[in-house]
């Protein structure tokens, strides 16, 4: 069997290993990021003397001014509020990600096209179609053509080792691209309980507030019962709404990825079957 051509993976994995820091150095800003900016509304939107009686955030919020009564809910809202950012800002982006990798058209119709080209030979053609795809999908099966090309000029190669070369190759670009699209997908995972434990953190701290109000001596302090059932409520609220999304995008995300994988399953055995097929009826 002939020595096959070098290939291109290790310069694969130095790029891989290049997106990866890019995409923890974005990870670790935006999660600063949005915790930041969650004080800044929280101080200064929310907080804004406007909101209060008299102008001054000492007092009660006004009547029906519902960014008073946040700010009112404690120091543990700026923290949710960013939590709930969080959210948003990785779905967006893994969204975004998820979408690249798919290509420039549909996946569904890009692996029937390849499917076709196999079954007619055209080897140059797909590897083309690969080409204007772009994307994970794409890059996969194209480094599966490239390979079926190589192990097909020669004429001495032993099918079931060529059949297996190729299937390798295909299993590793796909071990190569499938971490970059679950990649931050831990995150989401990881802020549906953040987002449900921290809420009950800042549920626990208004009861705690409500009783003392109430274990005053004489009338209970009206004003500190209220903040601290706020509290409780507003917090209890904003933590189930930042768990909810969480994962409702995250399931959607998984779909999605669980959909590009299939593709690519799809048309890696469509590669390695057809080049099979085709050298039995040349033998």
């Amino acid at each position: 069997m002939a020595n096959a051509p070098k290939t291109t993976g290790p310069i694969k994995k130095e790029k891989k290993a290049n997106d990866g820091k890019s995409g923890n150095l974005f990870a670790s800003l935006s999660i600063i990021l949005c915790f930041i900016l969650g004080f800044l509304i929280w101080n200064y939107y929310m907080g804004n003397p406007d909101n209060f009686i008299d102008g001054d955030r000492e007092n009660q919020p006004l009547p029906g001014n519902y960014p008073g009564m946040v700010y009112k809910a404690g120091v543990v809202v700026p923290i949710l509020i960013g939590l709930f950012l969080m959210v948003w800002v990785f779905s967006i982006e893994r969204f975004i990600v998820i979408n690249r990798a798919s290509g420039t058209s549909n996946v569904g119709n890009f692996v029937r096209k390849i499917q076709q080209l196999l079954n007619g030979g055209n080897i140059d053609k797909a590897i083309s179609e690969c080409d204007k795809q772009k994307g994970s999908v794409a890059n996969v099966v194209r480094s599966g053509l490239i390979k079926y090309k190589e192990v097909s000029a020669d004429p001495t190669v032993d099918t079931e080792k060529a059949s297996l070369a190729i299937q390798k190759e295909i299993e590793e670009t796909t071990a190569l691209e499938m971490p970059m699209l679950e990649k931050n997908l831990n995150v989401l995972a990881t802020l549906v309980s953040i987002g449900t434990l921290t809420g009950l953190l800042g549920t626990v701290t208004g009861m705690i507030r409500a009783f003392a109000a109430l274990a005053t001596g004489g009338a209970p302090d009206s004003a500190a019962l209220a903040n601290g059932i706020s509290e409780a409520l507003v917090n209890t609220a904003t933590g189930i709404a930042t768990s909810t999304f969480a994962i409702i995008l995250y399931n959607m995300l998984t779909a999605k990825i669980d959909k590009l994988t299939y593709s690519i399953d799809e048309a890696g055995f469509s590669i390695v079957q057809t080049y099979a097929s085709q050298h039995k009826e040349v033998v």
